[in-house]
């Protein structure tokens, strides 16, 4: 196969998944890759948002067999793996398989199932084989999770600790949809129809072509340079407790090599590099704050409307849900709806929808009228 013919299935695929999930290219392209590199996606997201839709058409256009687990606290560990029950027939007790004895497994809500299982379905990901009563059963091939959790709701969840995080090969966030793009899904007949429509546009032995054939993709040793760099600076910056992982930083290799070859190259260039990273790295990553990276992406969005960025650009730079501006303006609905005066709500939704400059709203506030507390 041809580095050219590899870019061609990559269109592909991205082009069939996007017929159901509209404007959400980029962040396919990202599942499809980690699926190319044996690894798993770790995806956050509110309610709503397409995830479910997204995997179901990804398994239809990649013909893998797909099954959806709904984590909940009373699952058990064997409700993944599977159990041996006594055959009275047979006399003999048998294996009945589990859910996760498939291709591709939408984990969805991962975080309201107890830490014991959300191991299991770790060490299934991790070693690719699950071990039931002290036997050992191979996953199907190629095997392929993808875990979501809603980034606003704590309550009743089980956060994953870092070493588990670690686990994913990527972590991504689908996000809303523009205005323009919303109306076009709204206004068509039937999602679900088009989903049933799809067919697979690459075969299983195309797919194992490409998986072999992105590990030849050349890495020059300034680029791999370039890498380690920026690995070795998330080790030594004073804002970070923790850094990037060597598992880390091997995804970052691999996913830097599958992107150019997705892009039609056979050697990679630091754009390739820049491209994953955020993606790669963010969760692997702990502020001294206590937060990952990537869940700082309230502050982030604050330092760019601080610079004078407007909400939308805002919006497309982060990539994420971020869900201070829907904090702000409930807020500001609240506050005029009970007439309640809160300057700071004020000159927020100021920023966001007004277009006001966030230097001009913090002297608007610093200078304005005192008033006696009550």
């Amino acid at each position: 196969m041809e580095y050219s013919h590899f870019k061609e299935h990559t269109d592909r695929v991205v082009e069939s998944c996007s017929r159901v999930i509209v404007g959400k290219e980029e962040t396919v392209r990202l599942i499809f890759i980690s699926f190319l590199c044996s690894g798993h996606v770790l995806l956050e997201d509110v309610p709503g948002t397409g995830k479910t839709m997204l995997l179901k058409a990804f398994a239809r256009t990649v013909g893998s067999r797909f099954k959806r687990i709904q984590f909940t606290p009373d699952l058990l560990p064997s409700d993944l793996t599977g159990i041996n029950f006594y055959n009275q027939k047979t006399g003999e007790f048998q294996f009945r398989e589990g859910p996760l004895f498939t291709n591709i497994v939408l984990a969805d809500e991962i975080n309201r199932a107890t830490p014991r299982t959300q191991s299991s379905l770790l060490e299934a990901m991790e070693e690719s084989q699950i071990t039931v009563d002290g036997v050992t059963y191979p996953m199907a091939e190629p095997f392929f999770v993808m875990a979501t959790q809603n980034p606003v709701e704590s309550y009743g969840t089980f956060p994953l600790p870092e070493a588990q995080l670690d686990r994913f090969f990527m972590r991504l966030s689908l996000g809303y949809m523009t205005r323009e793009q919303e109306m076009e899904v709204v206004s068509r007949p039937s999602t679900a129809d088009i989903l049933n429509s799809l067919e697979p546009v690459v075969s299983p032995e195309v797919i194992q072509e490409m998986k072999e054939l992105y590990t030849k993709v050349r890495v020059q040793k300034d680029v791999l340079g370039y890498m380690m760099d920026i690995v070795e600076k998330t080790r030594t910056e004073s804002r970070f407790v923790t850094g990037v992982s060597t598992r880390g930083a091997i995804a970052l290799y691999k996913a830097s090599q599958a992107m150019a070859a997705s892009l039609g190259r056979d050697f990679v260039i630091p754009e390739d590099v820049k491209a994953a990273a955020p993606w790669v790295l963010s969760h692997r990553i702990i502020s001294r704050g206590g937060e990952s990276f990537e869940d700082a992406r309230n502050r982030r969005a604050g330092i760019l409307l601080g610079q004078g960025k407007s909400l939308k650009e805002t919006l497309e730079s982060v990539h994420m849900v971020v869900e201070g501006v829907n904090t702000a303006t409930a807020a500001y609905e609240m506050a005029h709806k009970y007439n309640v005066e809160m300057p700071i709500v004020e000159e927020a939704y100021n920023i966001l929808y007004n277009g006001r400059n966030a230097r001009e709203a913090v002297l608007l506030l610093m200078t304005r009228e005192k008033r006696e507390e009550k």
